[in-house]
């Protein structure tokens, strides 16, 4: 029988690697400790999704912290495949429509990625194709899809750009494909999104200050 499948695409916890973009504020060792808890708390709430199978996809399978975290609660750990953040986007989720009929995939960067917030993405499944969840700086948090993986929704975008969530809503009106859109998250990406961000400092700890 298929099922509803989460797909949470993150790097390994490596300092300098990860949340480069606030290693002036945090430091290497900060920005990756920021990156592992994210991912704890995304994670975590995926747990409590029923009736979801949720998979941990990234281009470090074999690490470590990843395989802890995923273990914690039962989640399988794949390897993202292609030649850029499209690419993988796109195998990712063409390979679990293959088996499943809903896929929803996101990263670990918005704190705001709640279980409910999960929930009404595959409701809205229900009722169009693709769901997205925009993000604040032009990009998007989460996309889902229904049964099958529109190709030109992965190609030629500009990923990391302000302009990825509105070529992507012309990508959909050009193929005729309706949507639905969730309410717009922030990222935490970017110093400035830090103070956004204060009434999480206890469950981070001293990472955020």
């Amino acid at each position: 029988m298929k099922t509803k499948r989460l797909l949470v695409f993150a790097k390994a916890p490596e300092p300098g690697r990860v949340k480069t973009r606030l290693i002036p504020a945090l430091g290497k060792e900060g920005a990756a400790r920021l990156h592992y808890r994210l991912l704890e708390r995304t994670l975590a709430e995926a747990a409590r999704l029923p009736g979801v199978a949720t998979e941990l996809w990234s281009p470090d399978p074999g690490h470590p912290a990843l395989i802890d975290l995923a273990a914690t609660h039962g989640f399988r750990v794949r390897k993202q495949q292609g030649t850029d953040l499209g690419g993988r986007m796109g195998h990712a989720l063409a390979h679990s429509l293959a088996e499943d009929s809903r896929a929803v995939l996101i990263g670990s960067d918005c704190p705001g990625m709640d279980r409910a917030y999960l929930m009404k993405a595959f409701a809205a499944l229900e009722d169009a194709p693709v769901v997205l969840g925009p993000a604040l700086d032009g990009g998007y948090v989460l996309i889902g899809l229904r049964d099958t993986c529109p190709p030109e929704l992965f190609r030629d975008i500009p990923w990391g750009s302000p302009q990825v969530l509105e070529i992507s809503r012309k990508r959909l009106r050009e193929g005729g494909i309706s949507w639905v859109e969730l309410p717009p998250q922030r990222d935490l990406d970017r110093p400035e999104d830090l103070h956004y961000f204060q009434e999480l400092e206890a469950f981070f700890g001293e990472i955020v200050s």
